[in-house]
């Protein structure tokens, strides 16, 4: 039996391994355009005062603590994950063995939001210099690997610069897609990540 870290994987492995297909279905990720809600104008000041701070933080190395503690801490408040019903959790680990028992996948969540069993969202947070390609594969494993019973899991990967959403449908052939790759100093963009971190929330309550 191979065992192989969860940080060394591709897609390419994921798709040969565990069968899971990109979706064509241009519709099958609508939860992170449809029925945000709007967001308060203190919600967008605070947002407003990420921005300035990361762009300041990012004249230098930024680490993945710093992106959690600058970034994520406070899009994870402002969507409420910081209070009942939800909880987070950080460094989780999991594993993913394939039905052939031949490979073996490990690795470390950075951070997952969840509800009793079910998994809100997991978050996988890189260096700001980190492409997110790389870390598209973590989460997604990580995703494949939730013993929640809910099929749908929902992803975010982020260098605290940009980010993307990810939408898994855990079945016989396992069904992923992204959202479009949203950026800190990109408009509104991070007005967006917050709107859909809330809308996630939502659903795991609906």
């Amino acid at each position: 039996m191979q065992t192989i870290q969860a940080k060394n994987l591709n897609l390419s492995q994921l798709e040969e391994n565990f069968g899971l297909i990109r979706s064509p279905d241009a519709q099958f990720f609508s939860e992170w355009q449809l029925d945000l809600s709007e967001l308060g104008e203190a919600e967008k000041q605070t947002l407003d005062e990420v921005k300035v701070e990361f762009a300041y933080l990012s004249q230098q190395d930024v680490l993945e603590p710093i992106v959690k503690l600058v970034v994520l801490s406070p899009l994870l408040r402002m969507a409420g994950f910081f209070l009942p019903p939800f909880r987070i959790t950080a460094e989780k680990q999991v594993e993913l063995v394939t039905e052939d028992e031949e490979l073996v996948v490990r690795g470390l969540i950075d951070l997952l939001v969840f509800r009793d069993q079910i998994w809100v969202v997991t978050i996988e947070a890189k260096r700001a210099e980190f492409s997110l390609k790389a870390a598209l594969p973590q989460v997604l494993l990580y995703m494949m690997a939730s013993p929640s019973r809910h099929r749908t899991q929902f992803g975010l990967v982020t260098n605290g610069s940009e980010f993307r959403f990810v939408k898994l449908l855990k079945q016989e052939t396992p069904l992923y897609a992204t959202s479009k790759l949203m950026a800190i100093d990109d408009n509104e963009d991070l007005y967006t990540v917050a709107q859909v971190l809330k809308r996630l929330g939502q659903l795991a309550q609906s």
